[in-house]
């Protein structure tokens, strides 16, 4: 299983990739920073992108509860925990 790290960095090309961001390169991503509003902008038809993407790379699933989804889509960060917690199970 893959480091932390390792996934943050997998997390953000997948994000670049999935969303088409021509404007920016995965390693300009900051781990920590928001991905919504500030950071980098996203909106909620990108978090359905994103959720998909997810989905078909790692075969984990984004539940329904917006309050657990906020938290999970706050950061890569916190999207990469996320992957990792549910790849144990």
């Amino acid at each position: 299983m893959p480091s932390l790290e390792s996934l943050e960095v997998e997390i953000k090309t997948l994000i670049v990739e999935s969303l088409m961001l021509e404007d920016i390169k995965p390693e300009e991503i900051v781990s920590e920073d928001p991905l919504f509003v500030e950071g980098l902008g996203l909106d909620s038809i990108d978090a359905l992108e994103i959720a998909m993407a997810l989905e078909q790379r790692y075969g984990v699933v984004i539940g329904e509860d917006a309050d657990e989804n906020q938290r999970v889509f706050s950061s890569v960060r916190s999207l990469a925990g996320f992957v990792s917690e549910r790849r144990g199970n």
